[in-house]
């Protein structure tokens, strides 16, 4: 059974990771018979926002805290858990993405990533471990990959396309029902809500990103063990 990781970081479209996202992800992997474990960071949100009104609130949330809700509870803190613990990873969107696991809201492409996420990226690179990233995620992997000339997807937005592209990674054009596939980095990734205009053009992409990553991960495990023989 392939395990994968579903990194979160809070709840919520404004300030923390995207519901509707985070719940495909959930149910596209359990789908293709992934074993599932939701991690996220154990520290406050960059920020907190009123969804009613978009307004700001004066208050505090743990990341972990609030993820738990997507979880039902069962979440690991980020630290916890190390790159050989899952055969794959999935990074759901949301506006807290560029804020809470980067600054890329603040930045651009002169964004920094929390260094545990980076490092958990890396790790997982380095073991030939397929990555997925959702919505805005992709800009963590082009600022983490870039140099590798990795190619990923936002849809069509030319603003975000030029801050990845000036990360060095490749932005590619992607309908929000489809995701693209760069095989030679094992990475997978598609728009979601940067484009979508209903839940039900979410989950489909999602899906389809959901069996790639899970598809990677198994041809990647059956590698590993053939050159172990």
């Amino acid at each position: 059974m392939v395990k994968v990781g579903v990194l979160l970081h809070g709840c919520g479209a404004k300030d923390g990771s995207e519901i509707h996202e985070a719940v495909a992800t959930l149910i596209g992997l359990q789908q293709v018979g992934a074993q599932v474990q939701c991690i996220a960071p154990d520290g406050d949100q960059a920020r907190v926002i009123d969804h009613r009104s978009g307004e700001p609130l004066k208050e505090r949330r743990s990341m972990l805290v609030e993820a738990a809700r997507i979880a039902r509870g069962q979440i690991k803190p980020l630290s916890a858990v190390k790159a050989a613990d899952f055969d794959a990873l999935i990074i759901p969107g949301g506006n807290g993405t560029a804020a809470n696991l980067c600054d890329f809201a603040e930045k651009g492409a002169a964004m920094t990533v929390m260094p545990e996420v980076a490092q958990l990226l890396a790790n997982l690179h380095e073991q030939r471990k397929p990555i997925g990233a959702i919505c805005i995620a992709p800009v963590i992997i082009a600022k983490v990959f870039g140099a590798k000339g990795v190619q990923v997807t936002i849809g069509n937005d030319e603003a975000v396309a030029k801050q990845i592209t000036a990360m060095g990674a490749k932005h590619m054009v992607c309908a929000v029902t489809d995701c693209v596939v760069d095989e030679d980095n094992l990475l997978v990734t598609t728009p979601a809500y940067m484009t979508a205009n209903n839940i039900c053009e979410v989950y489909e992409g999602i899906t389809k990103l959901c069996r790639e990553v899970v598809s990677l991960a198994a041809k990647s495990k059956v590698a590993f063990l053939a050159d172990s023989l």
